[in-house]
């Protein structure tokens, strides 16, 4: 069993599926930079000791960062997983994590990195979407990529329609990627993530998508 701290910044619907899937994880705190966030009642409600941490009281980024890892060293954890975390990180606090700093991401990276995701799909007419995830790197949205979840844009999708459609992937992929960082199944060789066992075929699953004559 493997130690996480979990970091949020809004309701918390991912770290929801993660408590939810019977991980062989223990989760030892979930922190937010919003003290109004609603995950942290979820997390509390679950038994798991949830920190508000207010980004607005430090007048640096780095300041605030060194704060979160404060906390989060504490804990003692194997893996920090970024769940809805809304802040860029800086250097440092991804140096001192690295290897073990893991976040999700609402699209298929490489392509669209940062916000909107769902409206830069539909303006780019892609016609898969979907999300990731990864290893976090210094580079926003970027990093060896464990696992990724695709569904189809469909004709009459909005950024609601759409978004709904990858967040239920997403509860789905991140316990996924996390059951096996507990696993030992994970190795990182030259950048890229190497899978063993089963895990191998999973890495990439796409429900509902058309066949080709569809």
């Amino acid at each position: 069993m493997i130690r996480a701290v979990v970091l949020i910044s809004g309701r918390g619907s991912n770290l929801a599926a993660l408590l939810a899937a019977s991980l062989p994880v223990e989760f030892a705190a979930v922190i937010s930079n919003r003290p109004q966030a609603e995950g942290l009642g979820h997390a509390r409600r679950c038994g798991i000791p949830a920190i508000a941490l207010d980004h607005r009281d430090h007048a640096e980024r780095a300041a605030f960062d060194a704060e979160v890892m404060r906390h989060i060293d504490a804990c003692r954890p194997d893996v920090v997983v970024l769940a809805g975390y809304m802040r860029i990180l800086t250097e440092a606090f991804v140096d001192h994590y690295a290897g073990r700093l893991v976040n999700i991401h609402p699209s298929l990276l490489p392509s669209f990195p940062g916000l909107d995701t769902h409206r830069h799909a539909l303006a780019e007419g892609v016609k898969i979407h979907g999300c990731t995830v990864h290893f976090v790197t210094a580079q926003v949205d970027h990093g060896p990529i464990i696992a990724q979840a695709a569904v189809p844009v469909l004709a009459d999708d909005t950024e609601a329609t759409l978004a709904q459609r990858v967040l239920a992937q997403e509860h789905r992929l991140y316990p996924m990627a996390l059951r096996w960082l507990a696993e030992g199944r994970i190795e990182i060789v030259e950048g890229v993530v190497r899978l063993r066992g089963a895990a191998a075929s999973q890495a990439l699953f796409a429900p509902q998508l058309p066949g080709p004559c569809a």
